[in-house]
C-alpha cells in the first residue's frame, strides 16, 4: 500500500453516483455468489436467536468480500465465513444493542417532537377566533406533517450513524459488540448526510425488483386466495411457501446490493480518514 497517509484528510470523497455505480459492479461481478450468500442468510432467519445471529453475520460477510475486492486482497467464501462464524455472539450483541438504541431514539425524538407539535397547536389555538376554525385545521395539520418528516429525517440519521456496525465486525480485528457500535459513530461523523443520500439513490435502483415481486405477489394472492377461503390446507400451505419463497429470493438479490454499497462506503470513509487503500484510487472502482 503506498502513499502518504498524512495526506488522508485531502482525499475528496467518493461522488454518490460513484458509490452506487462502484456498489452495482461489484454487485454484477458477483451476483451469483453474493446471492446463494444471502438466501442462506435468509433461510437461517426461520430459526430463532441463533439464526438471526447468522443472517446478521452472513449479510455482513458479503460486505467483507465486497471490501475484499475493493483493495485488492479477494477472500474465499469459506475463509470469510470461518471469520465471521467466530464472532457470532457478537452479532447478536450488536443487534441487541442497536435495538435498545433504536428504541431509544424512537422514542426520544417521538416525545420531542410531539411536545413541540402540541406546543404549536397551544399557541396557534390561543391566538385563533372562532371564525378562523377551517383555516387552524389546515394550519395544525400542515404543522403535523411538517414535525413527522423533519422527526424522520433525524431518526434516519442517528440511524445512519450505526450503519457501519456489520461492516466493523466483519472485517475489523479487535472489535466486540460496544466498540463497533462506537466505531461506526465515529466513522461517519460529517458523512450521515451523504450515506442518507446514496440510500436514497440505491433505494430507487431497487424499485424494478421490488415491483416485479409485488406483481407476482399479488398474482398469487388472487389465484390462491380464494382456495384458501374454500378451507383447503394444501392450498393454505402452498401459499405459505410460495410468499415465503418469493420473500426471501426478492430479499436475496436485493441485500447484496446493499451490502456491497455499504462496503464502497466503508472503503471511501477509511480511505480518506485513515489512509486505507490511497493506491486503489489510481484506478477506476
Amino acid at each position: 500500500m503506498s502513499g502518504n497517509f498524512g495526506d488522508s484528510s485531502s482525499i475528496q470523497p467518493l461522488s454518490v453516483g460513484n458509490v452506487v455505480s462502484a456498489g452495482l459492479r461489484l454487485y454484477r461481478s458477483h451476483l451469483k455468489d453474493y446471492f446463494l450468500l444471502a438466501l442462506k442468510a435468509y433461510l437461517w432467519v426461520l430459526i430463532p436467536v441463533y439464526g438471526w445471529a447468522k443472517f446478521y453475520a452472513l449479510t455482513s460477510l458479503i460486505s467483507r468480500l465486497a471490501f475484499g475486492e475493493l483493495v485488492n486482497q479477494p477472500e474465499s467464501i469459506s475463509s470469510g465465513e470461518r471469520f465471521v462464524n467466530s464472532r457470532l455472539w457478537k452479532f447478536f450483541g450488536a443487534m441487541i444493542l442497536l435495538g435498545l438504541i433504536g428504541i431509544g431514539v424512537f422514542l426520544g425524538v417521538g416525545i420531542v417532537f410531539t411536545l413541540l407539535g402540541a406546543l404549536a397547536v397551544g399557541f396557534i389555538g390561543r391566538g385563533a377566533q372562532q371564525t378562523d376554525v377551517a383555516a387552524v385545521t389546515i394550519l395544525v395539520g400542515l404543522i403535523g406533517i411538517v414535525l413527522g418528516i423533519v422527526a424522520l429525517v433525524v431518526i434516519l440519521w442517528f440511524l445512519t450513524r450505526f450503519y457501519l456496525v456489520g461492516v466493523h465486525l466483519a472485517i475489523e480485528e479487535n472489535m466486540d459488540a460496544a466498540s463497533s457500535i462506537r466505531r461506526s459513530w465515529e466513522l461517519t461523523q460529517g458523512n450521515a448526510w451523504r450515506i442518507l443520500l446514496i440510500g436514497f439513490v440505491a433505494f430507487l435502483i431497487t424499485i424494478p425488483i421490488q415491483i416485479v415481486v409485488q406483481i407476482v405477489s399479488t398474482i398469487i394472492q388472487l389465484v390462491l386466495t380464494p382456495l384458501v377461503q374454500d378451507g383447503s390446507g394444501i392450498y393454505a400451505l402452498l401459499f405459505f411457501v410460495l410468499i415465503l419463497g418469493i420473500s426471501f429470493t426478492s430479499g436475496a438479490l436485493i441485500v447484496p446490493f446493499w451490502k456491497t454499497i455499504q462496503a464502497v462506503i466503508y472503503y471511501d470513509l477509511r480511505s480518506r480518514r485513515e489512509g486505507l487503500g490511497l493506491k486503489l484510487r489510481d484506478r477506476e472502482i
